[in-house]
């Protein structure tokens, strides 16, 4: 397979002021080109429950070579014990907004 043209990291937290915060760090670090925040209700199974809350989805593109600073980015301002961090390869994509999100998390 070869290498993705981007990547889709989505992560989810407790607050709309933990998403924003999230957001503008990793958008201010160059770590991701943008973040996508939205509310969602979430149902899972946590030490042995069903538990029902309300987050907030952050979707963060970013390219290949930054998913591993990214993802110990999320986990240092993540106040969950484990958190969602889940990176989709994205194969194919509009060329001029792919090397849009390739231009944003490059060197400043």
């Amino acid at each position: 397979m070869s290498k993705p043209a981007a990547v889709l990291v989505v992560t989810s937290v407790d607050s709309e002021a933990a998403a924003q915060a999230m957001a503008r760090a990793v958008v201010a670090e160059r770590l991701a080109a943008c973040v996508q925040v939205a509310p969602v209700a979430s149902v899972y199974r946590w030490r042995g429950g069903i538990e029902e809350a309300r987050e907030w989805v952050c979707q963060m593109k970013t390219t290949p070579e930054r998913i591993e600073t990214l993802t110990a980015r999320i986990r240092a301002l993540h106040s969950y014990e484990v958190p969602e961090i889940i990176a989709l390869p994205v194969l194919s994509g509009y060329p001029p907004y792919l090397q849009w999100v390739a231009d944003s998390v490059g060197e400043a």
